[in-house]
C-alpha cells in the first residue's frame, strides 16, 4: 500500500475532537492532513443551533466524497452536551423505573430528531450497560436497570427510536460497565468475575441489540480477567475478534471509547495503544480531546503498516466496515437539516420526569 494511500486509509480509522464551535484555521489545517472519518462533538462546540448546523454542514462539505460521521454523546440525564432548544431528556434509570419500550423508543426517536436537526449523524447511545454494582457512580443511573432483560429490551428500543429519527445508535460498554468501581476516565478498571456472570448478565443486551443489527459498539476500558488477563476490551484480540465477532456474530464497526482516558494513557502510550485496538479488531478509533495527538497515533500506524506490524487485510476490513457504514447513512439520510416539535419533546420528557414508579 502506498504511503500516501496508507495515510489516508489509516484516517478513516480515527475519529476526533475539535476545539471550538467554528472550525479556526489550525484544525481546518489538521482535519485536511488527518481526513478523519468522523468527528465527535462536545458541550465545548455548541453555542446555539445555527452555529451547530453550520459547522457540522462544514465538516461534511470538508471531504464531500467521503462525509465524516459526526457524533454526539446524549444519552439524556448527566451526559447532555447541547442546552435549549434541545430537550434534556431524564437519565435512562428513569425509563427503567417505568419499564416501558414504546416509551423508550419515543425518546430515542426524540433525540435522533434534534440531533439530525442540525446534521449530527450518530448518537454513542444506549447504554447496555447491566448495574451489577450499586456503587458503580461512573454507569449510576446511565443504566436502564439491574435486570438484563429489561436493559436489553429498553436499549433496544432506544436504538430504533433513534435509527426512525434519523441517527445512528451505538451500543455501549462492551462487554459491560456495570460491575466496576473505578471510573476508567482515570484509571484501568478491573472486573474481577467469572466469565459465567458476565455471558449470563452482562451480555444479554448486546446479544440482543447484535441480534437486531445494532450498527455500531463501542468497546470498555476495562480487563476481565475471565476473558482476557492481560488486556482491557479495547485492546483484546480475544474480547473484540474471538467473543463479540465470532461468537456474537457482529458485523458492523467497532469503536473504542477515547483512547485519551486515563485506563489507556496511564498504562500505554497513545500510539501503541491505537496501534493496539487496531490490531485487536477495532475498526474507529476515538481521540476526543486533541488533533494533534490523533496526527502522531495515525503517523505511527503508518509506520507500522509499512513494517508489517499492522497488516494491509485488517486495515483494509476496518476500512470497509467505515466506509460502508457512512455510505448506507448518507444514502438513506442526505444529509439537510430539518425542523423538531420542541414543545411536544419537553412534553415527552416532563411526562417521564413525573411517572410515578
Amino acid at each position: 500500500m502506498p504511503a500516501m494511500h496508507a495515510q489516508y486509509a489509516l484516517g478513516q480509522l480515527f475519529m476526533v475532537g475539535i476545539p471550538y464551535p467554528m472550525l479556526d484555521s489550525d484544525s481546518r489545517r489538521l482535519l485536511q492532513d488527518l481526513r478523519p472519518g468522523g468527528v465527535i462533538l462536545f458541550r465545548r462546540n455548541y453555542s446555539d443551533p445555527e452555529t451547530l448546523a453550520a459547522l457540522c454542514a462544514e465538516l461534511h462539505s470538508l471531504f464531500p466524497e467521503s462525509p465524516p460521521l459526526i457524533a454526539l454523546d446524549h444519552e439524556g440525564g448527566r451526559v447532555h452536551r447541547l442546552n435549549s432548544p434541545f430537550t434534556h431528556f431524564p437519565p435512562a434509570a428513569s425509563l427503567g423505573r417505568i419499564g416501558s419500550p414504546e416509551l423508550a423508543q419515543q425518546v430515542g426517536c426524540a433525540m435522533g430528531r434534534e440531533l439530525r436537526s442540525v446534521g449530527i449523524d450518530m448518537d454513542f447511545a444506549p447504554v447496555l450497560d447491566v448495574l451489577t454494582n450499586p456503587s458503580n457512580t461512573v454507569i449510576g443511573d446511565r443504566a436502564f436497570a439491574t435486570d438484563p432483560q429489561l436493559v436489553s429490551l429498553l436499549g433496544c428500543a432506544l436504538a430504533r427510536g433513534l435509527r426512525e429519527g434519523g441517527v445512528i445508535p451505538c451500543g455501549k460498554h462492551f462487554p459491560g460497565h456495570g460491575a466496576t468501581l473505578i471510573d476508567s476516565h482515570n484509571d484501568l478498571p478491573r472486573d474481577e468475575r467469572g466469565e459465567e456472570d458476565l455471558m449470563g448478565l452482562d451480555l444479554i443486551p448486546f446479544r440482543q441489540a447484535i441480534h437486531e443489527k445494532i450498527e455500531m459498539v463501542m468497546t470498555a476500558h476495562i480487563v476481565y480477567p475471565a476473558l482476557d488477563p492481560d488486556y482491557p476490551a479495547t485492546l483484546s484480540p480475544i474480547i473484540i475478534e474471538e467473543l463479540l465477532r465470532r461468537r456474537l456474530g457482529f458485523h458492523g464497526v467497532v469503536v473504542t471509547d477515547d483512547l485519551d482516558m486515563g485506563a489507556i494513557v496511564r498504562h500505554s502510550s497513545l500510539e501503541q495503544a491505537s496501534l493496539n485496538a487496531l490490531k485487536a479488531g477495532a475498526d474507529l478509533l476515538l481521540i476526543c480531546h486533541s488533533l494533534e495527538h490523533a496526527i502522531v497515533a495515525r503517523d505511527a500506524c503508518v509506520r507500522a503498516l509499512e513494517d508489517g506490524t499492522l497488516t494491509q487485510q485488517r486495515v483494509a476490513e476496518a476500512v470497509q466496515r467505515v466506509t460502508a457504514l457512512k455510505y448506507a447513512h448518507h444514502q438513506k439520510l442526505p444529509i439537510t437539516t430539518t425542523e423538531f416539535d420542541t414543545v411536544e419533546h419537553q412534553q415527552l420528557a416532563a411526562r417521564i420526569a413525573q411517572q410515578p414508579v
